[in-house]
């Protein structure tokens, strides 16, 4: 966009917490912007502060050439606009909403049945991060309405474009949360590991701060370092290593559990990792093969 030129118009259906971050940030840039809420009080702060509300999703729509929606999911957005499909001829969609690969391709073939372009997007961010250089959007879809729309969804946040597949975005977006989830997951087990300790006699167990902040949190950072070597193993096929091979790191790993059970903590997070080294190796892996050789054991459901 010129320096000249004024912000582009821009409609933001849906304004849950970050619908109406969204919506906060166009606002700040400059850019005009009309909303839409299935609860239309929902828009009255934005109102306040120069949004102009739509009185239907169909009037959203029309109002800009960029609709931005961000509902709870997708047949959430399928309502929502079901009223508005006439409107959608000539217009960009962006689908923020959080969903699958398959809602996503299904979506931007609806969309573009109706004259839309469509980019489908994932917000790797909390609302209170929107408009920061630290909430980094995923978009995938027509990549010649990303670079017309660039300017304007990069006031959002740092903006990654994946490619024309419009799946691509919700798998990147799900791939990277599920990492994090693993990690927040082994921060839980580890968590109640620290609390077992003197629990036999009554006493609290040991602190969970002091654990994470001096401990955990420095052997966690250290540890990020091999997965881009992890990665390359994944990507080439091999898998061999010359540190610890996955058949000592069943017998390591049987400790783990062993150990949470006799504090009495669940094993529930932690036990489908030793059950899969199991089926990996029992299903052909090398002994001396490293653990992301279970990448091939999930793809393709060998043992």
């Amino acid at each position: 966009m010129p320096a000249s030129a004024s912000p582009a118009p821009v409609t933001v259906v849906g304004l849950g917490d970050m619908g109406t971050a969204l919506a906060r940030a166009f606002l700040t840039a400059g850019h005009p912007v009309t909303v839409w809420n299935r609860s239309a009080a929902k828009a009255d702060p934005l109102v306040a502060e120069g949004a102009v509300r739509a009185a239907s999703p169909a009037a959203a729509v029309e109002a800009s050439p960029l609709v931005v929606a961000c509902v709870l999911d997708y047949p959430a957005l399928r309502e929502a606009l079901g009223s508005a499909e006439s409107r959608l001829d000539g217009r960009t969609l962006v689908n923020l909403t959080n969903g699958t690969p398959e809602e996503a391709q299904e979506t931007g073939a609806w969309a573009r049945g109706l004259g839309a372009a469509y980019i489908d997007g994932g917000i790797m961010a909390v609302p209170a991060m929107i408009g920061t250089p630290d909430a980094a959007v995923l978009y995938s879809g027509d990549a010649s309405a990303f670079g017309r729309h660039e300017a304007a969804l990069r006031v959002l946040g740092p903006a990654s474009f994946l490619g024309p597949a419009d799946g691509t975005a919700a798998l990147n977006d799900i791939a990277l949360l599920t990492g994090m989830y693993g990690l927040l997951g082994g921060f839980v087990h580890a968590a109640a590991l620290i609390r077992s300790e003197g629990a036999a006699d009554g006493s609290e167990g040991g602190s969970v701060t002091e654990f994470t902040e001096n401990r955990l949190l420095p052997w966690l950072t250290a540890m990020t370092g091999i997965l881009p070597a992890l990665a390359r193993q994944v990507d080439s096929g091999d898998f061999r290593t010359e540190g610890s091979g996955l058949a000592m790191q069943l017998r390591a790993y049987e400790n783990f559990l062993s150990a949470s059970r006799a504090r009495g903590v669940r094993t529930d997070l932690i036990a489908p990792f030793h059950a899969l080294m199991e089926r990996a190796l029992s299903a052909g892996a090398g002994p001396s093969d490293d653990v992301s050789a279970l990448v091939d054991t999930l793809r393709d459901g060998r043992g």
